[in-house]
């Protein structure tokens, strides 16, 4: 009940929002084919240095990154896009290229279902057009940026971009380093179920760095409609580090200094490119990309005696992750009165993993520990052919239809032998509806098939954890029917409120399964459906009297249910949170500007064999900043992360043999504290 109040509330928040009224914005306009259009006037209140930044402003929209680990190419698409075009690039994400282009550089942005920009888009309610200015010469930005955790430790970093432009070609090339520096504290404590005597109490602190150095380019000829190349790179090289010191305390034990280590070191490289040309009076486009990723991981944990080691664990972890790419596409704007586009796409992916577990002795000897699938290679040759049309019924109604046909082989090989061919049919549409009063709705349904992550299949352990993930070479892929409706109006003049509301029917959920050997991995329950609410709220408050104020709030509600593979009971799928909701307020006053925003997450849970893992929040989180503006090309910003000096939690409840037996018999409460958290940027653009 108390759960559903605060839903409740957010519901009805959004309701009364959509009351209020509406009207038109300043520099907001309608587009072609239910575009909304906001000219670069609109985003000069809040003196943007790069396109990122602009993009964050426009009212209602949340952007979507995409996910780079996705397989592929038209599957990994976020919801924006350049001139029309998606870049031709996964390695680097939409906020990384985003962030390289200069505010100055963009002449406006078109909101869009995304039906209007390519099959990758079909069916997303919101995909943003970045329309970039025909101006010449060079333009870029610089930042940066220092953050101070709360034992002094500091976090330097920065980056640095340029655009240049000549006739039809824009050259752009950035650098930059990343470096997240972060210090936690906090204790666990382990008790005896049911009686709640207390085993074992851990003083710990964490000190972690997760750096990234990289450098990336770009270049675009765009000769006009159906004339256009790209070409694109990037180089990362990445390294995670992370030290903990544990006082250890037994209940009537030997007191130990354990000791825990992790250090990840990465290496990444892509190459990608694209050209458009005239065809049978559409346009025909040829993608490639190739991404390639090695990865060297070492973990190590000590058990400690006044400083002797009494035993532990190492693992060394090494595979190479490779990626090919092929796609096609040709469209065409006017087919009898549709839209037309239709395409193939060829994908090579390989995983070569060698992972090695071994016990240390108090002589410090290796004994390596055999696990089951640890040493495996997976390959994927994929491949898909689409069409995808649509239409105009009227005035205010579209009609898009969409169907992918996806064959693929797998292979796995080394500590596991298995081999399967998957086929899919994969049917899509959607209903867009603009009638008058600046409402719009859209209902959408698609049938589904999630991608296997190939690392699924490999057997590691978590040091950290004091547990392991069992790899599993029979893993299939979870199929859906998704239904998605959604409605939102404009309010206040360049308001917006909208509401979606979502049904999944799901066959073999992806979720955690017993193995033969004693562990569990992932795997495949049974059927299982998910339900889903998202609001988004996004007002200016100028009518109330606040100058350049604006209230914004997104809550998502996501309900799953599947049955539990020990207990026969129906549960959530392991790693959803049901309730997320955030409300912010800022405020712009010439060159001054200041926003305070909190953050409300409900836990999330993990159906393992013998525990249920559940990491949660103290709510709210909240965080500060102020930002001061002396010239539009130059920002400083003072933030504040963890305003309320709130801990993260998480809580571990153990089950013996497994959670077949409903009474558990061991509790672990862990609590982390990186404390309130200063950083101050610089952002100074130019050209």
């Amino acid at each position: 009940m108390k759960l559903l109040g605060k839903w409740g509330v957010l519901a009805a928040a959004g309701a009364a929002a959509m009351v209020v009224g509406s009207g038109s914005a300043f520099a907001q306009a309608a587009g072609a084919g239910g575009r909304t259009v906001y000219e670069a006037a609109f985003f000069q209140q809040y003196s943007p240095a790069n396109a990122l930044e602009v993009v964050r402003r426009v009212p209602g929209f949340t952007l979507e990154v995409g996910d780079q680990e996705v397989r592929g190419f038209g599957q990994a698409a976020g919801n924006v896009v350049i001139n029309g075009q998606r870049p031709s690039s996964k390695s680097d994400t939409l906020e990384t290229i985003l962030a390289r282009i200069p505010a100055s550089r963009v002449a406006r942005v078109e909101i869009g279902p995304g039906d209007l920009f390519g099959s990758e888009f079909s069916g997303k309610p919101q995909v943003l057009n970045l329309v970039t200015t025909a101006a010449g010469g060079l333009a870029g930005n610089v930042t940066g940026s220092l953050s101070r955790g709360y034992d002094g430790r500091l976090g330097p970093q920065g980056s640095a971009s340029a655009l240049l432009r000549r006739g039809t070609s824009t050259f752009n090339v950035s650098a930059g380093f990343d470096n997240f520096v972060q210090t936690e504290e906090g204790f666990d404590t382990v008790n005896r179920l049911p009686s709640g005597e207390l085993l074992e109490y851990r003083r710990k602190v964490n000190e972690i760095a997760d750096r990234t150095a990289y450098i990336s380019g770009s270049w675009e000829n765009n000769a006009g409609e159906n004339r256009t190349a790209h070409l694109n790179f990037r180089a990362a090289l990445g390294w995670f580090d992370l030290g903990q010191t544990n006082d250890v305390i037994p209940t009537g034990g030997i007191v130990r200094d354990d000791r825990l280590t992790q250090n990840y070191d990465t290496r990444n490289f892509e190459l990608g490119g694209d050209v458009t040309r005239p065809l049978w009076g559409g346009g025909i486009k040829l993608i490639g990309l190739a991404t390639r990723r090695h990865r060297h991981n070492v973990d190590s944990s000590y058990n400690r005696v006044h400083s002797e080691v009494i035993g532990g664990f190492v693992q060394d972890l090494l595979n190479q992750r490779d990626e090919t790419v092929l796609r096609l596409v040709w469209n065409k704007s006017d087919v009898a009165g549709w839209s037309v586009e239709t395409g193939a796409e060829g994908v090579l992916n390989k995983l070569d993993s060698d992972v090695n577990l071994y016990e240390i002795d108090a002589g410090g000897d290796r004994t390596r520990i055999d696990l089951p699938v640890d040493q495996a290679v997976v390959k994927e040759y994929r491949g898909e052919a689409f069409v995808n049309a649509g239409k105009p019924l009227s005035k205010t109604l579209r009609l898009d239809l969409g169907l992918t046909y996806e064959a693929s082989r797998l292979t796995v090989s080394g500590d596991a032998k298995a081999e399967r061919v998957l086929k899919f049919l994969k049917p899509k549409a959607s209903l867009d509806w603009r009638p008058k009063g600046g409402w719009h709705a859209q209902l959408s349904v698609a049938r589904t098939v999630a991608q296997l992550n190939f690392e699924d299949f490999i057997s590691t352990a978590e040091l950290t954890n004091d547990r392991v993930n069992g790899g599993n070479a029979n893993l299939v892929p979870q199929r859906a029917w998704e239904l998605l409706a959604t409605i939102e109006h404009p309010i206040l003049g360049d308001g917006l409120v909208k509401v979606e509301v979502g049904y999944n029917k799901i066959s073999l959920v992806q979720d955690r399964v017993p193995t033969p050997e004693g562990f569990d991995a992932p795997g495949n329950l049974g059927d299982g459906r998910l339900f889903l609410v998202r609001t988004t709220l996004d007002a200016p408050l100028a009518r109330f009297g606040i100058k350049g104020g604006r209230f914004t709030a997104h809550s998502s509600y996501v309900d799953t249910s599947v049955e539990d593979p020990y207990t026969h009971r129906q549960r959530h799928f392991s790693g959803y949170s049901i309730l997320n909701a955030d409300a912010g307020f800022r405020q712009d006053l010439g060159k001054f500007a200041w926003g305070v925003t909190a953050y409300y997450n409900a836990p999330t849970y993990y159906f393992r064999q013998n525990e249920i893992d559940k990491p949660f929040s103290s709510n709210p989180y909240i965080s500060a900043f102020v930002e001061y503006r002396p010239s539009p090309k130059t920002t400083f910003t003072f933030n504040l992360e963890n305003l309320t000096d709130g801990p993260a939690f998480r809580d571990r409840t153990f089950f013996s043999p497994t959670r077949s037996n409903p009474d558990p018999n061991l509790f672990e409460h862990r609590d982390r504290n990186k404390h309130i958290v200063p950083s101050i940027s610089i952002k100074h653009s130019f050209g």
